[in-house]
Formats: structure tokens, sequence, C-alpha cells
């Protein structure tokens, strides 16, 4: 492989919340050579997900804490350049773990999967509806939620690349939708452009009522992800027998030391409910059945989605506090170089 210079996103300094600007740096190295049983990979999108709070805090996860110094975790989507693994050959283009750098070299079982470029979507979507995302949407709302025709699911963060995703899949199922989301710019996108039957600012107050006034007979599915005092408002309002899909926790500043609010055990005593955490990683062996379902749903239009695409990797430091700040209207990529 012809020798190039690698920029990579480092962690500069552990942050106490959402990850800033300063805590990150820009640094310039060769490309290393692959050893065996390795690939390097040129990055074409970085993503840039609401998880990396969690990614780089010194809070036990369910992944070990980014070490300073090191590249920033992140997903990414790019073409092998070169190769000595047998299971993968210059030329693939691969989505896996692959860092908020050009160029990334590391051992195969980084790879998640190879992409399709024959599906005619974008290689983008493998990060987003065609992604962690989408196949988070998917496996949760599916496999926890349950979803069935005629009952009423609520999703916070509805705007963003999952929520956006949970509410077309639950339409799909038959069930009426009712989106939360911040501002009415991304109220208005929940109901133009995926369908939800009604959406709710969240800032604009009075949260109780609003909830009451869309759903009349109750909550069947909610769909979390944000905690906080999103959800205590939610939890008030659910049904007999309802699911809660605990996928994220987005509100919540910092769990150390974990924040005291309402008790949840009388709802779900009361409503006789549900309420079970999710991880994409636990379902690897199915993703699979997850992507030709997701890709079949976008082919027909029945999955609508956004992306918000920064450009260079110049713009990945600041990109995890833009997410929080509510800048981006869709799945926020960074994009290195043309597809």
């Amino acid at each position: 492989m012809q020798t190039s210079i690698n920029r990579q996103v480092l962690l500069k300094t552990r942050p106490s919340g959402i990850p800033q600007a300063e805590h990150f740096e820009i640094v310039e190295a060769p490309v290393a050579e692959p050893s065996e049983g390795q690939v390097v990979v040129r990055n074409l999108y970085l993503s840039v997900e609401p998880a990396m709070r969690g990614w780089v805090s010194s809070v036990g996860n369910y992944s070990e804490p980014v070490p300073i110094g090191g590249v920033m975790r992140s997903f990414a989507v790019g073409r092998i350049v070169a190769s000595r693994s047998a299971a993968w050959h210059v030329g693939d283009v691969v989505a896996g773990l692959l860092g908020w750098q050009d160029f990334a070299v590391v051992d195969a079982s980084a790879i998640l999967r190879r992409v399709d470029e024959a599906s005619g979507l974008p290689i983008s979507t493998a990060l987003g509806v065609l992604g962690i995302n989408g196949l988070t949407a998917y496996f949760a709302l599916l496999d926890i939620g349950q979803p069935q025709a005629g009952e009423t699911v609520v999703v916070s963060t509805a705007a963003g690349s999952v929520g956006s995703c949970v509410g077309q899949i639950a339409k799909i199922h038959g069930c009426r939708t009712v989106g939360l989301a911040g501002g009415p710019v991304k109220t208005a996108l929940c109901r133009s452009a995926f369908g939800f039957d009604a959406a709710i600012d969240y800032r604009a107050g009075n949260l109780d009522e609003a909830l009451a006034e869309a759903c009349p007979q109750g909550i069947d599915v909610y769909f979390d992800n944000t905690a906080g005092e999103i959800s205590d408002a939610v939890l008030k309002h659910l049904a007999v027998g309802a699911r809660v899909v605990i996928c994220g926790t987005a509100s919540v500043a910092s769990w150390n030391p974990p924040p005291q609010g309402p008790r949840v055990e009388r709802h779900l005593l009361v409503k006789r409910a549900r309420m079970q955490g999710f991880l994409i990683f636990d379902h690897a062996d199915r993703f699979a059945e997850g992507i030709s379902a997701l890709t079949t749903w976008v082919k027909d239009d029945l999955i609508r989605y956004r992306e918000d695409v920064l450009e260079g990797l110049e713009q990945a430091p600041d990109a995890i506090a833009g997410l929080y700040r509510g800048e981006n209207l869709g799945k926020r990529l960074i994009r290195l170089a043309a597809e």
C-alpha cells in the first residue's frame, strides 16, 4: 500500500458530562502496515452517536471507556485498500467500529458487515437507517415492544435517527404513533416526513396534558431514548399491559451519582407493565434479518430517513456536543471522501 498520512481524532481529556471540542485533538501519523489478519479501510463516512458520551465517560458502561490518547471510538463505513485477511478483499465496502480517522488499520473482527453496493441505496445508509440506528429500532421495537395493530406507540427523540425509524416501523404494524421532539421544526418533521399521527413539543410545557390528549386510551408501547423528566411524564399514562423499551438516557447529564427522581415501581405494578433495556450488540447474529427488512421498507417508501452530513474530519471534535445541542435534523454523519 502506498504510504499515506492518517489524520486521527484522539480523546485528549476526560469530560465530566457531554464531550466538547476541547476534549479532542486531531493528530497526523503515517498509515501503519497491516499485520496478519488485519485490513486497512479508507473511511468514507463517520458516525456520530448520542452513545458516544457514555463511551468517553469514566463511569462504568457496557464497554470500556475510550482511553486518553486513544482514537475516538465510532462506527464508520469505508472501502478496504489493503488486506491480510482471507475473509476480506481490497475494494470491499465495509462497516464497523473503525474510529474517527481517515484510515483504520484493524483486525477483521472490527468489521460488522459487508455493505451491498448493488442495493442502489447510498453507502451512508449503512451507518443510519440500514445501520446500528435502524437495527436498534427494528429489534428493540419488535422484540421488546411487540407492537400490535391498533395500539398506541409513543417515541421520545422521535425526529432522531432511531426514533423516526421506530415510529415508521410501528405504523407498518398498524399502530397509532405519537412522537416527542424538541421544538416546532422537529415536531413538524415527525408529522410530515415520518408519518407520526401526533407530535408533541416537550419543550412547550404541559407535557402531561399533551400526552393525555394525544393518548386518551393510554400508551401501550413507550420507546424511551431519553429517561429523565420526559419519561416521568410518559409513565403516568401507561395502559394496562404496556411495554417500555429502555434504549437511551440522553436527557441525564451524569450518572455519578445517579439522579434521584420519581419511582417507577407503582406505575409498573398497577398497569401490569414491563420495562426492559436494550443493547444492539446482543443481536449481532440477526443483523442480516434486520437489514433485509429495512432495505425492503426503504425501497418501498415505507421508511423515510434524513441525514445531517458534516464535511471533513475537522468537524468531528464538536459533533457530539452539537448533537446534544439539537442542531441535527436527521442522522449525523461526517463525510471524509466521496463514495
